[in-house]
């Protein structure tokens, strides 16, 4: 069941982006859905502010996307300075998560988008040495760290966003 789901074209864009940029992160698939950051902690065995939550958000109706700790809420009033943007925020529905990121809810990861996207991460996953991140499948992560996530995606690193 866990090589279908590496085999996957959403989960191989993922590892073939990795593998583009250098990036000796590996794609594993979990027995156990990671849809939600609790169920990927509890799957990984790690804290639950370990985990990437890859969030897609509007600006003024431009699609853009936050990258918060499994703990931590985004602060939609704070996410457009942080992008260096003004306008009004609202939630992307599931219809331009998918358009703007090629991936559904629950396996959208922060890289391999059709577009590359105005991208913010919250600095308060500083506090781990690695985090992981969703990987195109709900059963599917790559371990990784800030730097390296800060790199491969472009993000703007933010102490603003996220709150407990």
């Amino acid at each position: 069941m866990s090589e279908d789901h590496l085999s996957r074209p959403s989960v191989q864009r993922v590892r073939d982006t990795l593998a583009a940029a250098g990036s000796k992160a590996q794609v594993v698939a979990l027995p156990d859905s990671a849809r939600t950051a609790q169920e990927a902690a509890t799957a990984l065995n790690a804290p639950v502010g370990a985990i990437v939550k890859s969030l897609v958000f509007l600006i003024d109706g431009r699609p853009v996307m936050a990258l918060v700790a499994g703990d931590r809420r985004c602060d939609t009033a704070a996410l457009p300075a942080a992008l260096g943007l003004a306008g009004k925020v609202g939630r992307a529905d599931a219809d331009i998560v998918r358009k703007a990121t090629g991936f559904a809810i629950g396996g959208v990861s922060p890289l391999a988008h059709p577009v590359p996207l105005p991208m913010v991460l919250d600095a308060s996953l500083r506090r781990f040495d690695t985090v992981h991140a969703a990987a195109g499948h709900p059963h599917c992560v790559f371990a990784t760290s800030v730097d390296e996530l800060l790199a491969l995606t472009g993000a703007r690193e933010s102490a603003d966003i996220g709150i407990a």
